[in-house]
């Protein structure tokens, strides 16, 4: 196993459709193209993204990652996250791993290929992770993600290793997509609604099958 960074356009480009099908369903309407033409319209020209893979021996991709920076650049957080094979297990450090587990509400003993990758990127870049529940937090620190900070509502927010921020008020803002102004513009311009989805049909049907 080991991560790869997608620079090659067209592959980007297939991932990122691959990414936002599997991460909002294939029946989920227009939010998997409102998030593929935020990312390539506006994060990816502003050098604000980028996605990583995690291939197995094979060069095969197991698992995607679509990373946003922070407004200040010192800081990547996991926008989208999906393990291409949910079924599959990757097996970690085995003493490393069973520390995690111990904080861990399910007790792990292995991780799904994408918990996998955050665990690999975690180790190597300052990265923040979002929960929203019980259940996502414990799989997060499972993959070693072990501070994590309250933040508003229920949203837990995680940080590995890395990650310079102590608390809240240290977090630097992510970059985000503006969603109701992509779907504006999709309605006032048929072309460009036209065109992204010409695109996302496209990536979708020319996903590498090796990196």
């Amino acid at each position: 196993m080991k991560v790869v960074k997608i620079n090659q356009p067209e592959q980007r480009e297939a991932c990122l459709a691959r990414l936002c099908a599997e991460t909002y369903g294939h029946q989920a309407g227009i939010a998997p193209l409102v998030m593929f033409a935020g990312v390539l319209g506006v994060l990816f020209k502003q050098e604000a993204a980028r996605i990583l893979a995690l291939v197995d021996d094979q060069s095969r991709p197991v698992a995607l990652v679509l990373l946003v920076s922070d407004e200040a650049g010192k800081s990547m957080n996991v926008a989208q996250l999906v393990s291409l094979d949910p079924d599959a297990e990757v097996a970690g450090d085995a003493a490393n791993d069973e520390k995690r587990a111990e904080a861990a509400l399910d007790k792990p003993k292995r991780l799904n290929p994408a918990l996998k990758l955050v665990a690999e990127l975690a180790q190597r870049a300052p990265l923040r992770v979002d929960a929203v529940s019980d259940t996502q937090k414990a799989r997060f620190t499972a993959a070693g993600i072990q501070r994590w900070i309250k933040g508003p509502g229920d949203l837990q927010i995680g940080l590995g290793p890395k990650h310079p921020a102590t608390s809240l008020k240290d977090l630097p803002r992510t970059l985000a997509i503006d969603e109701p102004s992509v779907v504006a513009n999709f309605k006032q311009d048929k072309a460009l609604f036209d065109d992204y989805k010409r695109r996302f049909v496209a990536g979708l049907e020319r996903f590498p099958q090796t990196l």
